[in-house]
């Protein structure tokens, strides 16, 4: 995509950054995330119409607390009530210091709760990131729109916990596939990621950053192949098994290199996290699809869904056939909103 030249995500950025990250206490905003993919893939005359249609599910931003400072932070690391009070620490940051070194310094720090919130704060950071790469001109609301996505990180910064090595699959279709689910599946994402006790340990080790990079975007292409025959399972949250990843993925060109071994490692906790907590027990049949990729995403786009909004922006990125599949297998399975 070429830089907006429209200015309508801009808007809608600054539109959306009167608003809270979340809703309802604990169910993700998606809209800074959904009208990013819109703009990109050619749908900007249809953002607003989409913001008018998703202004209910919109909250106010909580009230700030105690400021975040350099010396404080940690305490309120993982805390949600901080929300403000974090997304005003990183504006500050961002107003200080340029947005690289700001995210290089902080993505150490809030990689272990990469699966908090859902993965929502680090998926929101992909786009936030990718809005800031792609344009010549760092516009004020795309930093800000970085200063709301890390803000909410580190708010719902959450490790996952302690899991035992299993047997390493060759490859990241085969790790996913070998990922034990966990034995409650019931309830919200939280209880379930509590049950975690061993994954494959198909990251582990310290590789180079180029076979980091190259593993990343082979767990972002398997995931999203996998939800063709598994994302009926949980349609809304299996999408995450692939958008968290490719969020990290998004990240790695503004990230130093020696970041990019532990970036891999942690995208695969929180694919191999969200398969656990969600996968059903059986594969399901699929329909490969003709339709091109503009194609499928206009009618992931007129579908409207938030979240197959951001699955059918992950599966052009893999852009292969069987990606196409799983996105308009989301379209299939997820309710529309238009």
């Amino acid at each position: 995509m070429s830089d907006d030249k429209s200015g309508t995500l801009d808007e809608a950025l600054e539109r959306l950054h009167t608003t809270g990250p979340e809703r309802g206490g604990w169910l993700s905003n998606h809209a800074p995330m959904a009208v990013e993919a819109l703009v990109r893939h050619g749908q900007a005359p249809a953002v607003h119409r989409w913001l008018d249609a998703y202004g209910s599910k919109l909250e106010e931003l909580p009230a700030p607390h105690t400021p975040v400072t350099a010396a404080t932070w940690r305490e309120a690391l993982g805390d949600p009530a901080r929300i403000t009070d974090w997304t005003r620490f990183f504006a500050r940051e961002l107003s200080e210091h340029p947005w690289r070194e700001v995210l290089a310094t902080w993505w150490p720090r809030l990689l272990p709760g990469i699966a908090g919130g859902a993965t929502h704060p680090v998926i929101r950071t992909g786009h936030a990131v990718r809005t800031l790469l792609g344009s010549p001109e760092e516009t004020a609301p795309r930093r800000a729109e970085l200063a709301h996505a890390l803000g909410y990180w580190a708010a719902r910064h959450q490790p996952l916990p302690p899991v035992a090595p299993l047997a390493a699959a060759p490859d990241a279709a085969g790790a996913l596939d070998s990922v034990p689910p966990v034995p409650g599946q019931e309830g919200g994402i939280r209880s379930r990621l509590a049950q975690l006790t061993a994954l494959p340990a198909w990251a582990a080790g310290a590789p180079d950053p180029e076979t980091a990079r190259t593993r990343l975007a082979e767990l972002v292409a398997a995931a999203t192949h996998r939800y063709a025959s598994h994302g009926h399972g949980e349609p809304i949250m299996l999408v995450h098994a692939a958008t968290a990843p490719n969020a990290v993925l998004r990240t790695l060109p503004a990230l130093p290199r020696e970041l990019w071994a532990p970036s891999l490692a942690a995208a695969w906790a929180a694919a191999a996290a969200v398969t656990a907590a969600y996968t059903p027990r059986e594969a399901a049949p699929y329909a490969a699809t003709s339709l091109t990729a503009e194609e499928v995403f206009a009618r992931a786009a007129a579908h409207g869904d938030d979240h197959t909004i951001k699955f059918a922006d992950t599966a052009l990125d893999v852009a292969d056939p069987v990606a196409l599949a799983a996105a308009v297998r989301a379209v299939e399975l997820n309710p529309p909103v238009f």
